[in-house]
């Protein structure tokens, strides 16, 4: 149980600094600051929750082919976000 705890307190951290960063500095260059951060949290579900580290090659790569799917529909929201 140790890695579950781990990560569940990872990924309250980021949490914190993300809500954090929003109160406090409410700005374009947070936001970016924010997405990293929401990057961050993706990664440590990715491999921690997911236990996608202890996977077989084929279930990693198709992971990763997930995670970029992921990334370029967030991409297209932001893209859609910021053109307006």
């Amino acid at each position: 149980m140790r890695v579950p705890a781990f990560a569940f307190v990872a990924l309250m951290l980021f949490l914190a600094a993300i809500v954090l960063l929003g109160v406090l500095a409410p700005s374009r260059i947070a936001s970016f600051i924010e997405i990293g951060l929401s990057a961050c949290m993706i990664l440590t579900v990715l491999l921690f929750s997911m236990e996608v580290r202890l996977e077989a090659p084929l279930m990693r790569f198709f992971s990763l082919l997930g995670f970029a799917w992921v990334c370029i529909l967030f991409g297209m929201i932001l893209l859609d976000y910021l053109s307006r």
